[in-house]
């Protein structure tokens, strides 16, 4: 035991000032080692605990994961569900839309088909049309050449004198003729010296003949002409041609104006016909002498328009003078009118007293009905009792008829009135 404590109190260490001994040595490393295996203790605790903890974590993670998971899962399955509904409506949606769109392209289809069809309808209809228009076209053309030949024709005919004079008589002819009756007018009447003109209009109430001559001389108009169109023309041709045709306009105005121009047989004034308005408008432009000479003559230059208005005015005052000669038989017409009027405004006048009377009696016949009416209502209006049941307490209330030779009813039965006041 001595050793035991010698050996432990035996120094072994010295540091500085210090001497440690080997029991100090041990107790030291013993204390040194407890609390090393302190440490280590408290290590392996701590590491187990971290471990469960750690593992504790890990089952919850663990967990939550296999939660996460099960809701991946879950919204995986809804995601697959809600794509196989959205499939199908896009199927369904691409079927209508495929459905409605080859409908839309058949009725497009239709619609162009038609469409085409009309318009090819029309296009041929249009050449159709044109065709006919084109033949019209050619028509008119040929009937233009023939018109061309025609007036060749004409203008042949027109260079000789007595074809001329027949040319300006037959327009003044239809002119007339389209204007005026029959007995109105005469052509190449006779007149009392003699003289044949070439129409003479009859004026009504006895009044003096209008005498139109339709033989103006053309020749020297179409010197004239030939003078100015003429290759070898010259001003001096012009107004010797010019001279020509006033000269003998002055001599057919003065043979108008003394044979035609007849006192108490004809007007006072004739007329001469020229066939032509150019005609006409070249002598109003450039041989205002030619005007005024005939104007002195009494003698009126007409162009077929003058002509036809001249003839209108005619027509006019023989409507008038027709109905001045008809005026007595209106005057009468008018007189049986009037009476026929009158006596219509009598019989008129009598149906209204009629009439009147007939609502003064209707008006008499409501007073009498509205008075029925009133007592009708009076009478309604009253009470009918059985004087005597009504003390006995009858419940019946009809009235029992009352005889004159005194059977009837046993209790005596009065007939009582009683006027309600509404």
């Amino acid at each position: 035991m001595n050793e035991m404590s010698d050996i432990f109190s035996t120094p072994v260490a010295q540091l500085g000032a210090s001497t440690f001994t080997l029991g100090q040595l041990l107790l030291a490393g013993g204390v040194l080692l407890f609390v090393l295996m302190a440490a280590l203790v408290t290590g392996l605790w701590r590491a187990a605990r971290a471990r469960a903890v750690a593992a504790a974590e890990a089952a919850q993670h663990a967990r939550e994961a296999e939660a996460r998971m099960a809701e991946l899962t879950r919204a995986q399955a809804e995601l697959q569900g809600r794509m196989g509904s959205i499939a199908e409506v896009f199927g369904s949606r691409q079927a209508e839309l495929t459905k409605a769109l080859s409908d839309r392209l058949d009725g497009m289809s239709s619609r162009l088909g038609q469409s085409i069809t009309e318009q090819t309808k029309s296009t041929h209809e249009n050449l159709a049309k044109l065709q006919e228009r084109l033949a019209v076209i050619d028509t008119a053309q040929n009937n233009i050449q023939s018109l061309a030949g025609q007036v060749v024709q004409l203008q042949q005919i027109l260079s000789n004198k007595q074809t001329r004079g027949a040319f300006g008589q037959s327009r003044m002819e239809a002119i007339i003729a389209d204007g005026l009756p029959h007995s109105a007018y005469e052509f190449q009447a006779t007149l009392s010296n003699g003289s044949r003109p070439d129409c003479v209009v009859k004026m009504p109430n006895d009044a003096p003949s209008l005498v139109i001559d339709a033989k103006f001389p053309l020749e020297a108009w179409n010197a004239i002409r030939a003078a100015s169109e003429g290759e070898g023309g010259s001003p001096e041709a012009r107004k010797a041609a010019e001279s020509a045709f006033r000269r003998d306009v002055e001599v057919h105005i003065k043979a108008i104006a003394e044979k035609y121009l007849l006192t108490g047989e004809t007007q006072d004034t004739a007329f001469m016909f020229v066939p032509s308005e150019s005609i006409f408008a070249e002598i109003h432009e450039n041989f205002e002498n030619l005007i005024q000479r005939a104007h002195r003559a009494r003698v009126v230059i007409v162009s077929p328009s003058l002509l036809m208005l001249s003839i209108q005015v005619i027509q006019a005052v023989l409507k008038d003078a027709r109905m001045r000669e008809q005026a007595h038989l209106i005057q009468a017409e008018v007189v049986r009118l009037m009476e026929d009027v009158g006596r219509l405004d009598d019989r008129v006048r009598k149906l209204q007293t009629h009439f009147m009377q007939a609502n003064k009696d209707i008006d008499m016949i409501l007073t009498s009905t509205d008075k029925v009416t009133k007592r009708g209502a009076k009478i309604e209006a009253l009470e009918l009792g059985a004087g005597e049941a009504e003390k006995s307490g009858a419940s019946d209330n009809r009235l029992a008829p009352k005889k004159s030779d005194g059977e009837g009813d046993p209790g005596g039965g009065q007939l009582r009135l009683r006027v309600v006041d509404e």
